[in-house]
């Protein structure tokens, strides 16, 4: 539990890690080179091939997760802070989302193209706010609930393994020309991990308009995961969030204040989380005492 406890107040008090050492870097590092190496051919063999990087990019993950157990303390104890502390980031989702909160729009469109995926370049002032509202939302679960999870359930290995099929997916689980067989056992990888924490952090949003999130919820049909939490912001801040051809929640024009709104939403679900993390720990180590 000191582990937990030691890393995520490391996370909120300093951010992120040098990106030079940094896990995920070198997860990325690793797909990047697998990427470029392969040459596409049929579905089938893209798709195996897709299989052998996650497996090669899951190994290092593994290796990682083990070297902790190699040393001697107290290097055993600051390896595993360090590790695990990089497989979430709570300070840098915020700082990331706060940097778009801009009268300029040319500089809110450049800090917005910077967390998310989607072409900006024509979207209006209102997408604009609702491209980032969506990103913080979507990411309490990639950045924050799924690897806490997981390392709860499974040690630093499953905080290093989550991190790794996500890194995948955000860098090879697209649906197009390149990616699509590729990048599918990745991405439906990441479907799974992802299934009970994005429901997870629902819950986190309940006390704040139990019923609308509710409702919300459950109007939530357009992906497997991602638009869960996304809709429970909506309902919360009642503005519309949308990504044109994909999903579409109603409400009022999200303005640059929504977007301080919901930092002040984000603070309170991961801290509700955090929370209810820290007391779970608490006493499960007492019992078994």
């Amino acid at each position: 539990m000191f582990e937990l406890i030691t890393a995520v107040a490391l996370d909120v008090i300093f951010g992120e890690p040098p990106s030079k050492f940094h896990p995920v870097v070198l997860f990325g590092r690793i797909i990047a080179k697998i990427d470029k190496a392969y040459k596409r051919r049929k579905p089938l063999i893209d798709f195996i091939a897709g299989v052998f990087c996650t497996s090669i990019v899951l190994t290092f993950a593994l290796f990682l997760s083990v070297v902790p157990i190699l040393l001697p303390f107290p290097f055993n104890f600051l390896v595993e802070v360090y590790l695990l502390k990089s497989s979430f980031a709570i300070k840098s989702l915020y700082k990331h989302v706060e940097a778009t909160i801009c009268d300029d729009v040319e500089r809110q469109r450049k800090a917005v193209s910077l967390i998310v995926s989607r072409n900006v370049s024509n979207l209006d002032r209102h997408h604009l706010n609702s491209a980032s509202i969506e990103s913080l939302a979507e990411n309490i679960v990639d950045s924050v609930v799924a690897p806490i999870f997981y390392y709860l359930l499974f040690g630093l290995r499953g905080a290093l393994i989550y991190r790794a099929v996500n890194t995948l997916d955000a860098m090879v689980g697209y649906r197009n020309d390149r990616y699509e067989f590729f990048g599918k056992f990745p991405a439906r990888l990441d479907d799974i991990l992802n299934f009970i924490p994005s429901r997870i952090a629902v819950l986190l949003f309940l006390p704040l308009n139990p019923k609308k999130v509710w409702r919300y919820y459950k109007l939530a049909n357009f992906k497997i995961n991602g638009d869960k939490p996304i809709a429970c912001m909506s309902a919360v801040l009642g503005v519309w969030l949308e990504k044109k051809n994909a999903y579409r929640f109603e409400g009022r024009n999200p303005e640059l204040e929504d977007v301080k709104r919901a930092l002040w939403i984000y603070v309170f679900v991961v801290g509700l989380f955090l929370l209810f993390v820290f007391v779970l720990k608490f006493i499960l180590i007492n019992h078994v005492q």
